[in-house]
C-alpha cells in the first residue's frame, strides 16, 4: 500500500468507519487498495502512464486520483461486510469516481498524469482525434 497511506482514508471517511469497513485489518485494507488500484487503471491506461503515477508518494501524487482510489477501494472493501453497512454513500461515491474516470478515458477530462514515453522519451499518445463526419445522403 505504497500508494496510498491511511491518512489518506481521511478525505472520505473517519477513522472509526475505516477501522470498521477494513475490520480492523491492515491486510484487507491492502487487498481493497490493490483492487482499486487495478480498476481505475484499468481506466487510464489506454491515455496515460499509470505505472509512474502510482509509485509516486506523497505530495508528488495527483490528488485527485488519490481521493478517487480511496473511492474505489473504500466501495470494494464494503461488499465484504455483513449487511453492507454504509453502503449508499460508497456506492454514490464509486460511481462519482467510475463517472470520472469514464470522463478522463474520452478526453472530456484532463488530470495531470504523466504521459507514457517511448524509449527515446517521446510522448506515445497524442489527443487529436481521428474520425470524421457521418456520411451525408443528397437523395432529392
Amino acid at each position: 500500500m505504497e500508494f496510498l497511506t491511511k491518512s489518506d482514508f481521511k478525505a472520505v471517511c473517519d477513522d472509526n468507519t475505516l477501522s470498521v469497513i477494513d475490520q480492523m485489518d491492515d491486510e484487507n485494507l491492502a487487498r481493497g487498495v490493490n483492487y482499486a488500484i487495478e480498476e481505475v487503471s484499468s481506466y487510464l491506461r489506454s491515455r496515460y502512464d499509470v505505472a509512474k503515477a502510482f509509485n509516486k508518494t506523497g505530495a508528488e501524487r495527483n490528488s485527485q486520483l488519490v481521493m478517487i482510489t480511496c473511492d474505489v477501494a473504500l466501495y470494494h472493501l464494503i461488499a465484504w461486510l455483513p449487511k453492507r453497512i454504509g453502503f449508499e454513500i460508497r456506492e454514490t461515491r464509486y460511481n462519482h469516481a467510475i463517472d470520472w474516470l469514464k470522463d478522463v478515458q474520452s478526453g472530456k477530462s484532463t488530470p495531470d498524469l504523466p504521459l507514457p514515453v517511448d524509449q527515446e522519451g517521446h510522448q506515445v499518445t497524442t489527443p487529436i482525434r481521428y474520425g470524421g463526419m457521418a456520411k451525408s445522403k443528397y437523395d432529392y
